[in-house]
């Protein structure tokens, strides 16, 4: 399943990308891939390629994940997807 996670920061798009890359190492087997791309400074755009979205809320939910949000004050809209064609 397509997921694309909109994402609100206070950080440094850096630190989130950081983040993000130290994340995939912890994900497990849930997701196949991913892009992230930067709206601006504070806000990006994350596709995943996902197996399982349960596993991927829990992986949102863990209490480093929830911290890691309230230190930076990021915010994330998950929206699933699929193709029109």
């Amino acid at each position: 399943m397509n997921v694309c996670v909109v994402s609100e920061f206070t950080c440094t798009f850096d630190d989130f990308q950081a983040m993000v890359e130290d994340s995939k190492g912890k994900a497990g087997s849930w997701f196949r891939g991913y892009e992230l791309a930067k709206v601006n400074d504070h806000k990006s755009v994350l596709l995943l390629d996902v197996t399982d979205v349960s596993e991927l809320a829990a992986f949102m939910s863990t209490p480093e994940m929830k911290q890691w949000d309230q230190d930076n004050g990021c915010v994330d809209i998950v929206y699933t997807m699929e193709s029109v064609s």
